[in-house]
């Protein structure tokens, strides 16, 4: 970081941290650490953009509280996908024991179903479930392209389960 760059984030930190922190505090409702994330986070990206606070292209402390509603947003977000922990004083049950022979009916069962389906239902389900390749690595290797791959999948696991639910494998 040059001296300029280092003076330009201390004087926009002087005339707006206080204010920002404030709003922060506010958008994560009193939570003192986040909101210090928040205005670290918005000042980062105000150094990183420094073409955003042109005073020519509207108010700095705008933009700054705008990029920081906008990061609590998608923080708010991507905890709301996140699976919380859960703590508890008991001990989780253990596993049920694998019982290998039902294991191998399973396996059984499921490679009979696998081989009623036609060879295109077939071979995608093996690229993408049993080799683990992404779609476009399936498609790739087919020769063929991604929402083809897509789309036999969707119809590949439709004729699956009606030749499970046809060999009397239930859910």
């Amino acid at each position: 970081m040059s001296d300029h760059d280092a003076n330009l984030l201390r004087a926009l930190h002087d005339e707006h941290a206080v204010a920002l922190y404030a709003h922060a505090v506010r958008l994560v409702n009193g939570d003192r650490q986040r909101a210090e994330d928040l205005v670290q986070e918005t000042l980062l990206r105000a150094w990183r953009h420094p073409e955003a606070l042109d005073p020519h292209r509207g108010s700095v402390r705008a933009w700054l509280f705008t990029t920081a509603r906008n990061l609590a947003i998608d923080a708010w977000r991507r905890r709301g996908t996140r699976v919380g922990e859960v703590y508890t004083d008991e001990l989780p049950e253990p596993p049920e024991a694998v019982d290998e022979a039902e294991r191998a009916v399973e396996a059984w069962t499921v490679a009979e179903a696998l081989n009623r389906l036609s060879p295109t239902h077939r071979e995608v389900l093996v690229e993408c479930f049993y080799q683990g390749r992404s779609v476009a690595e399936a498609a790739s290797r087919l020769g063929v392209p991604p929402g083809t791959i897509k789309s036999r999948t969707h119809y590949a696991l439709r004729s699956l389960r009606m030749v499970l639910a046809e060999m009397g494998v239930t859910e």
